[in-house]
């Protein structure tokens, strides 16, 4: 059998919005790999922010427990890089390289880095003598001869914002549909419409990496790993412990059982993406990994391999401490800051959306500190059960559950308030906008 190519296809703030999850947004190139492969239904980041997302993700472990407590522009960094995958797999004989974007290291784009150990980066003018766009440039180089595996990350920033000023004309305002938690009314509709598009530009360019992979007879050989950081960047998505916060798309193709157009139902987490390569790769996997293989659901011997998942937010554009745990049934999240019990407005992404909501005082909103859901009877995590007394040996449970987690991983947070490191920055809780930046001395 020929040695397993791998690519790491990643996008910014998608969350599930894309056609084979089922909405109205124009993701052709997408949903044919969904219908070639695996699609994942339940899938959630391991915090949904963007350095711990992928932090989780390519280190196989849950952020806190790598040093991801933040943004990695803003002066947070994993405590150790040769635990990244792709440092793993540049020492298990593996061609590595990084096309566009990522947000593990300080340099957000895909220029060498003292920390990131690819082989080769789509920026760096030497490997990229033709001034390619990212999708090009991959394209080229899965093209290319290789005496070795490769492990190619390729990274777009669609669909974070900055959102296009008008919409494609194909994604009319008047007929698009404002996402779950937002009211439906002229401003979200031509928000999401607004984000439609960009999905659109999104997906064109990650038809071109699928379409190279087919070119270059590969796809016996290749897993391809699409997948997001996190949810959509609108108000109570984006940096929420809900599901629209921490629930991702991840579409998998590639030999093994990663085909057929394939819907698994039970619950993913981004941590068991490093683990499930190893078990494909025929690597040992390292004694840091905590997630699980999904290889088991894949090949339908079980219909889940985790019985809870969690995710955290410490740190985002504010500090806004945060943990939950989530099973089939229900979702805890608990709140770690009683000194702020009020919308952390500088980390949701100043949009025509928040801006609605700030008109109806958003800023002024209580957030329990405390909130569990019945994701059975209230999948859109509206209704808080924590005051219902039918309701205690549950929140019981899920609250053993959480404390448990926190405390069999160490989390920092158990110990006090986590500051940002000397020379980071961050944005006072206080403030409307993420862009209102304090230098950390």
């Amino acid at each position: 059998m020929k040695p397993l190519n791998i690519i790491y296809i990643h996008s910014h703030d998608t969350g599930r919005y894309i056609s084979p999850y089922g909405h109205d947004v124009d993701t052709p190139n997408m949903q044919q790999l969904a219908e070639e492969g695996v699609l994942f239904r339940k899938t959630f980041c391991a915090g949904p922010t963007c350095s711990p997302s992928r932090a989780g993700l390519l280190t196989g472990q849950t952020p806190h427990c790598v040093g991801m407590l933040g943004l990695a522009h803003r002066g947070f960094a994993l405590n150790d890089y040769s635990q990244h995958l792709s440092a793993f797999l540049n020492r298990n004989g593996y061609t590595t390289a990084l096309a566009g974007f990522q947000h593990e290291a300080a340099a957000p784009f895909a220029v060498p880095h003292d920390a990131l150990t690819y082989d080769q980066f789509s920026d760096k003018e030497t490997d990229n003598p033709k001034k390619l766009e990212r999708q090009d440039w991959a394209a080229e180089f899965i093209k290319s001869d290789h005496e070795k595996p490769f492990f190619l990350s390729v990274g777009f920033f669609e669909t974070h914002r900055v959102f296009p000023k008008e919409p494609d004309p194909r994604d009319d305002p008047r007929y698009c549909l404002a996402p779950t938690p937002l009211p439906d009314n002229e401003q979200t509709r031509y928000d999401m419409a607004c984000f439609k598009t960009m999905a659109r530009t999104l997906d064109t360019k990650m038809g071109v990496v699928f379409q190279a992979v087919k070119d270059a007879g590969l796809e016996d050989n290749t897993l391809i790993i699409c997948t997001t950081d996190h949810g959509i960047a609108f108000p109570a998505m984006k940096c929420s412990m809900t599901d629209f916060g921490i629930g991702v798309m991840l579409i998998v193709k590639g030999p093994q059982g990663f085909t057929g157009g394939k819907v698994v139902d039970g619950m993913v987490s981004h941590i068991d993406v490093f683990p499930t390569i190893c078990e494909l790769t025929g690597l040992d996997k390292p004694d840091y990994l905590q997630g699980k293989s999904i290889m088991p659901m894949v090949k339908g011997d079980v219909a889940e391999v985790n019985e809870q998942i969690f995710s955290e937010v410490t740190h985002h554009a504010a500090y806004e401490p945060k943990r939950c745990v989530r099973t089939n049934r229900y979702k805890y999240i608990l709140r770690l800051d009683d000194d702020f019990d009020t919308t952390v407005m500088p980390n949701c992404d100043n949009s025509i959306s928040k801006t609605h909501w700030a008109n109806y005082e958003w800023a002024k909103a209580n957030v329990p500190k405390e909130q569990l859901y019945d994701l059975e009877f209230d999948p859109n995590e509206m209704c808080n059960l924590v005051e219902k007394s039918d309701m205690q040996d549950v929140l019981a449970d899920m609250r053993g559950r959480l404390d448990d987690w926190m405390k069999r991983t160490n989390d920092p947070i158990l110990d006090g308030p986590v500051k940002v490191p000397s020379g980071g920055a961050e944005t006072p809780r206080d403030k409307y906008s993420p862009a209102d930046v304090v230098k950390i001395p």
